[in-house]
């Protein structure tokens, strides 16, 4: 297993529509196990293929069994000497698709695109999405609270949609012209 390099704001693949994944091969599944081991290393809870410059329709999660363990996560990923929360929930989606989705929540999300930028975003609290699993067999997981907004999140980014695209224009100009002056230094 490696370690991924992940896209970032505003680069312009992170716009790229995924493709769909004709066959659940060792490349997907290989795919996988290394967005995995990304994703911990970066202490994210969710990353898509896309975000490693892999247009395939790939996501991987593993959520925090609580919301405090998660704002926990946010607040202290640049500080050396935090313990991560334990995380035992791997999940992964293949070609998913959200096939419900119910009620609206407002949550404070973050993205490993977009470094040290987190922001109020609403979306549904309650989906049920579907999606194949490593013997390519279909299954359907109906999520809420943390969890459905993490799918709905890694979702948009297949897409070609970012988080930040919820937030008003000034919001969005404010922040590529953070970003810009970030990446020249």
């Amino acid at each position: 297993m490696m370690i991924l390099p992940i896209l970032n704001y505003p680069d312009k693949r992170l716009r790229i529509k995924a493709k769909h994944v004709d066959s659940v091969d060792e490349t997907i599944q290989n795919l996988i196990k290394d967005m995995f081991e990304t994703m911990y290393a970066k202490d994210g809870i969710g990353l898509a293929a896309t975000q490693v410059d892999r247009h395939l329709q790939v996501v991987v999660i593993d959520v925090p069994d609580s919301q405090n363990d998660y704002q926990l996560l946010l607040k202290n990923r640049q500080n050396d000497s935090y313990k991560q929360p334990k995380r035992q929930h791997p999940l992964y989606f293949i070609n998913p698709k959200i096939k419900e989705k119910d009620g609206q929540e407002t949550h404070t999300e973050g993205c490993l695109s977009v470094p040290d930028f987190q922001a109020e975003v609403q979306r549904a609290n309650h989906i049920k999405v579907e999606a194949l699993n490593e013997k390519s067999e279909v299954f359907t997981l109906q999520a809420t609270g943390l969890l459905a907004i993490c799918i709905q999140h890694e979702l948009d980014h297949l897409k070609g949609i970012l988080f930040v695209d919820y937030l008003s224009k000034l919001k969005q100009k404010r922040l590529l012209e953070k970003t810009k002056k970030m990446i020249k230094g």
